[in-house]
């Protein structure tokens, strides 16, 4: 991330979706020199105040303040304090989740013997250390911590657990789902937060029920929007997946309508050489309204 040059034009960069202009530099210039004093945190709280840059449920962008007025401390645009003190980076020492048992006897019925099934929303509940053992013991990509907005399902028949869901903030960019969607890069900045990413969804090993991963898949998508208003205080309007084509089909997403958009690059977002450096994924989308185009370019 370095500034651009224009003729005539005020210099600019961007970072995580927000645009800095030189006059936005100058302001934090501004801002170390009246608060000698004050910490590195202290002073991304301040300015995050000063430019309203919070996220969708209000809280203060602390974090990706602070990554950024670091970067500009790299680039050496600004001088910030002296570290005070280098805490303990719990994703970077988290341990494993803690194994909790569960009954994994055959479940092998028809659907329809199965229900009501029910869904629980187990994120910062007694049930989450249950959501994130069954994920590192029975999904092929384990248990990680998401990051951003999250939400966290089990699905269960009468007692027992049958299914994971996981849900996140959506990739920034997405070749392939943002020329579906035809935003601009405008709207896109704007409304990311509206979209969400499937990131887990694990049928477990145990339940061999035809029809149940594309039925439960379609009740989630349809109660998503309504969770995620309730927990973040904006809805969903349009959902994605990535699926490993040398591995899955994705078949239960196919039969549950979700579009395939086309494939990653496999770059990922922290490949700056531009080349290749994971399995390339196939890219399928759900749209949750039918004026989600609408909704989503504005």
């Amino acid at each position: 991330m370095r500034l651009g040059y224009a003729a005539g034009m005020e210099e600019k960069l961007q970072y995580r979706q927000r645009v800095i202009t030189d006059s936005d530099v100058a302001f934090i210039r501004q801002l170390l020199r009246e608060h000698p004093a004050a910490s590195r945190r202290e002073l991304s709280k301040k300015l995050c105040q000063a430019w309203n840059w919070v996220q969708p449920n209000g809280a203060l962008r602390d974090m990706v303040c602070r990554g950024l007025m670091l970067k500009l401390h790299r680039e050496g645009l600004i001088e910030l304090p002296p570290v005070r003190q280098v805490p303990c980076n719990p994703l970077a020492h988290r341990s494993q989740p803690t194994v909790v048992s569960v009954d994994a006897r055959p479940l092998q019925v028809k659907l329809s013997e199965i229900q009501p099934l029910e869904f629980r929303s187990v994120r910062r509940t007694p049930e989450e250390p249950l959501f994130n053992s069954l994920l590192e013991q029975f999904h092929y990509l384990r248990y990680t911590q998401p990051v951003g907005e999250t939400l966290k399902f089990l699905a269960y028949a009468g007692q027992r657990p049958v299914a994971c869901f996981a849900w996140s903030s959506s990739a920034h960019y997405l070749g392939c789902r943002d020329r579906f969607l035809g935003w601009s890069d405008q709207a896109r900045r704007k409304n990311l937060h509206l979209l969400a990413y499937n990131t887990r969804f694990l049928l477990l090993p145990w339940v061999q029920i035809p029809h149940l991963a594309s039925h439960l898949l379609a009740r989630m998508t349809r109660m998503l929007s309504g969770e995620w208003e309730r927990a973040y205080g904006h809805p969903i309007y349009f959902v994605e997946t990535f699926i490993d084509p040398e591995r899955f089909r994705g078949t239960c997403y196919r039969a549950a309508n979700w579009t395939v958009l086309g494939f990653t690059t496999g770059r990922g977002k922290n490949a700056w050489s531009k080349r290749p450096n994971r399995p390339i994924k196939e890219v399928l989308g759900y749209p949750l309204r039918r004026d989600f185009r609408e909704l989503l370019s504005v």
